[in-house]
């Protein structure tokens, strides 16, 4: 699939998203937020990208280090948090993945580089994008480290995706209330 196929999944994922949580008076199916699958597609993407970049990158260092989230999650201090700070922080952490791939995504030249970044930045856009119908409202302050690789880039991408957004979701008020 090229990258346009990509960004039209994601699009698509989204706008089911958006049409099930507006539906009024309907009785629903697992939102697509709420199915694991969903996020699941967008992490094996996150992989496969770290591992092509591995592949095809011949020289992978960065001119410059990126500011990413940090990925590990301290479960008691994430419990201790409500929706709307766990969401600030998921939201915040996929602004700056967005913002260092946009980065890297100008500096490749490589076509097969530049597909696979631009259905990465496209996906955590799409994600970004669903944790807003959440309705909650971000703000900054979070923990962050350098990478100076686009393999490491991606690495981080893949494990901000199952811990916290994972997390995030799996928690979500919209999920587990009742539709009736």
């Amino acid at each position: 699939c090229d990258s346009h196929t990509y960004v039209v999944i994601g699009l698509v994922a989204v706008l089911l998203i958006v049409l099930e949580w507006t539906r009024s008076g309907m009785p629903s199916v697992l939102k697509p937020v709420c199915d694991p699958r969903v996020l699941d597609r967008f992490i094996r993407e996150a992989q496969d990208t770290e591992v092509a970049m591995v592949r095809l990158c011949l020289k992978c260092a960065l001119s410059l280090s990126l500011t990413v989230p940090l990925t590990s999650v301290d479960f008691v201090a994430w419990d201790k948090k409500n929706v709307q700070e766990q969401a600030q922080e998921v939201q915040s952490g996929l602004w700056l993945l967005g913002k260092a791939i946009d980065v890297v995504r100008a500096s490749v030249s490589n076509t097969a580089l530049q597909s696979m970044l631009d259905n990465s930045y496209s996906n955590i856009h799409s994600i970004r994008q669903v944790i807003r119908t959440l309705n909650i409202q971000v703000s900054c302050g979070l923990d962050t480290r350098q990478v100076s690789s686009t393999p490491e880039l991606f690495r981080v991408q893949t494990n901000f995706l199952r811990g916290k957004v994972r997390l995030l979701l799996s928690h979500a008020p919209a999920c587990h209330r009742s539709s009736s």
